[in-house]
């Protein structure tokens, strides 16, 4: 495999090699999310605590499954798998990211930034995946409903995360 890593090294600095190298290793975290996403609910879906008020206007319990209401409210229960799934795989994104795909070290202020963002970013793809996941549930598609979610929750993710990274977090300094 000797080719590949000299082939990496020519190209370290091709804006379209990271992109790919990005790609792959999004790839990677999205069959953890994926992995995730799928069986978290086992242990979760016995989670019957409803969400608190300022979490209750986001994730509407319309249309969803009855186990997943409590009192009128989503339950953790629903949404813990689609937020820690999104949150472990991008964890993993980051740092195989900064090593692999930017081979950056990431200012002091790297891995916070990205924690702001990506806390900010998987709220409201935890909220995207629940709401596609609501409407695929209704349809033929349902056995296919958590993963299609995952899916656009990982695109919307993508055009954000790799120009943060890219032009901010792993930024190279001019020598």
């Amino acid at each position: 495999m000797g080719f590949v890593k000299e082939f990496d090294d020519r190209h370290k600095d091709s804006a379209l090699w990271q992109f790919v190298k990005f790609n792959m290793v999004s790839f990677s975290a999205f069959v953890i999310q994926l992995v995730l996403v799928n069986t978290m609910p086992l242990v979760f879906d016995a989670i019957k605590t409803p969400l608190p008020e300022f979490l209750r206007g986001i994730f509407r319990p319309d249309g969803l499954d009855p186990k997943y209401v409590t009192d009128g409210a989503v339950t953790w229960g629903y949404v813990l798998p689609f937020f820690l799934s999104n949150f472990i795989a991008n964890i993993y994104a980051y740092f195989v990211n900064m090593k692999a795909t930017f081979r950056g070290k990431g200012g002091k202020y790297s891995l916070t930034v990205y924690m702001i963002v990506m806390i900010a970013l998987i709220l409201f793809t935890t909220w995207l995946q629940s709401a596609v996941a609501d409407v695929l549930l209704r349809t033929s598609w349902a056995p296919l409903a958590r993963t299609v979610a995952a899916m656009a929750a990982g695109a919307v993710q993508m055009a954000v995360i790799f120009p943060l990274e890219k032009f901010v977090l792993f930024k190279e300094k001019p020598e």
